[in-house]
């Protein structure tokens, strides 16, 4: 097994490890890169859906997303799809994915079916860090409060992609999370806010709130608590969800002259409550 570090902040490309083999003793060796990288990479691995299903068992339940229809044979399986013809896609901000639940999803499992030949590179950026890092006064001004996460509704996550078909449901849902939660596996402290998902910090006027977010945003996007990825075909990526944000970059549009298709595989395990 051979471990690439991609930055010095975070995420590792894992060769020697072969994901077709979904037994538990390969599966802790997956989960301690994990909780070590916060997010790893695989080259060159054409499993298959059962496969990756099979493996996403070991981390814990299956979600099935609440707002997006998935795959009519593997429900759990979301395809991520950019048309040729349109310029945005799916999770193009900065978040963490789906932080808006009573119980946020632990780890994402993610596989590059089709990619465009440039541009579709996925960010990640490490909130361990941006805790850590965090200014002092700022620390203070959060500590044990919480903040309102919204879904946004079903039409954020449909409307502006003609392949994203909805299930049907259209309720937007809030839920309130601690702005620092404990990680349940490694008790790191982690900054769990987001720009898309994250709306208001409980107990201060908007104004003040506003503010707040807004300084927090701006350092947890800072560039050195991130790693890129440029993707190939039958790639995975495996990311806590927890500890990480991410943000997939829109820049294989018409409008550039690079219109080009681009299909992901995304299946995502439940988490827990944050605390």
């Amino acid at each position: 097994m051979d471990v690439k570090l991609l930055s010095g902040a975070l995420g590792a490309e894992i060769s020697g490890i072969d994901l077709k083999d979904t037994s538990i003793k390969n599966f802790e060796k997956i989960n301690k890169l994990l909780l070590e990288h916060k997010v790893i990479f695989f080259r060159n691995q054409n499993i298959t859906a059962e496969e990756q299903l099979a493996l996403g068992k070991h981390f814990g339940p299956l979600e099935k997303h609440v707002y997006v229809k998935g795959r009519d044979e593997y429900p759990e399986i979301v395809r991520i799809i950019k048309k040729p013809n349109e310029k945005n896609q799916w999770g193009e901000n900065w978040h963490s994915d789906v932080s808006y639940n009573v119980k946020p999803t632990k780890a994402v499992i993610l596989r590059s079916i089709k990619i465009p030949p440039v541009g579709g590179d996925t960010m990640f950026a490490n909130m361990e860090l941006a805790w850590e890092t965090l200014d002092k006064n700022l620390k203070e001004k959060i500590k044990d409060k919480k903040a309102v996460h919204s879904s946004l509704g079903g039409a954020f996550f449909t409307d502006d992609y003609e392949a994203m078909e909805s299930n049907g449901n259209h309720t937007e849902y809030t839920n309130e999370h601690p702005i620092v939660r404990t990680h349940p596996e490694t008790e790191k402290k982690i900054l769990f806010v987001n720009w898309t998902y994250t709306k208001k910090i409980i107990g201060l006027e908007k104004k003040e709130s506003d503010e707040i977010l807004e300084k927090i945003f701006e350092h947890q996007a800072r560039l050195d608590f991130t790693c890129r990825f440029r993707w190939t075909e039958n790639a995975v990526a495996i990311w806590d969800n927890r500890s990480v944000q991410h943000y997939a970059i829109s820049d294989f549009f018409p409008g550039r002259g690079l219109g080009h298709e681009r299909i992901m595989d995304r299946i995502a395990i439940e988490g827990d409550r944050p605390n």
